[in-house]
């Protein structure tokens, strides 16, 4: 699974992220080998993750933001086991850790707000271990350099990514891919 992750990153390192849901075909359809689902729920998750995979795109699922689901163990295990999504996001730690445990790709979340977060941030990478972090507003070359730097870990750069430019410089400082809504940028 991890060396799937980066085989589909190194084609192209654009990943679509879907906030909304009747915007789910057009995500399909677009480009983006990688999809990270940023909605969806108990009832509806399952059949929104076999139709990105009949597409053959991979998917992600943030679990933070799936509706009706505890954010826990028992949660991540139903998902693993019964929806299959090629890995998930989140923001906690231990269900990093869960889910590392069950063998699954494992994404850390992590918002970059001050210097505090930041080294937060670089001391949760080490401690966790995550397959990859995606570093949120994703706009913020210096950071991304740094958490890369600091950790070796494959950073995702995700958030406020507007336009060419954005992307560029986020690859430049070592960002390996980047998330977005943002239609324009799915097409580049």
């Amino acid at each position: 699974m991890r060396k799937r992750f980066f085989e589909k990153i190194e084609k192209n390192p654009i990943i679509a992220a879907v906030n909304d849901l009747d915007k789910l075909d057009m995500t399909i359809k677009s480009p983006a080998e990688i999809i990270f689902l940023l909605n969806g729920n108990i009832l509806n998750l399952k059949e929104i993750v076999h139709k990105v995979k009949a597409a053959e795109k991979d998917v992600y699922v943030h679990l933070d933001l799936m509706g009706g689901f505890s954010k826990d163990m028992m949660a991540l295990k139903y998902i693993n086991e019964n929806i299959q999504p090629d890995g998930i996001i989140t923001t906690k730690s231990n269900l990093i850790k869960f889910a590392k445990d069950m063998n699954m790709f494992a994404i850390q979340r992590l918002f970059i707000l001050d210097s505090l977060s930041l080294e937060t941030a670089i001391k949760t990478i080490h401690s966790v271990k995550p397959d990859a972090v995606e570093i949120l507003p994703g706009v913020m070359p210096k950071i991304i350099k740094t958490i890369y730097e600091k950790t070796n870990t494959a950073v995702v750069a995700g958030g406020l990514i507007q336009d060419k430019d954005d992307v560029i410089q986020s690859v430049k400082a070592g960002a390996m891919a980047i998330s977005t809504s943002k239609k324009e940028v799915w097409y580049m």
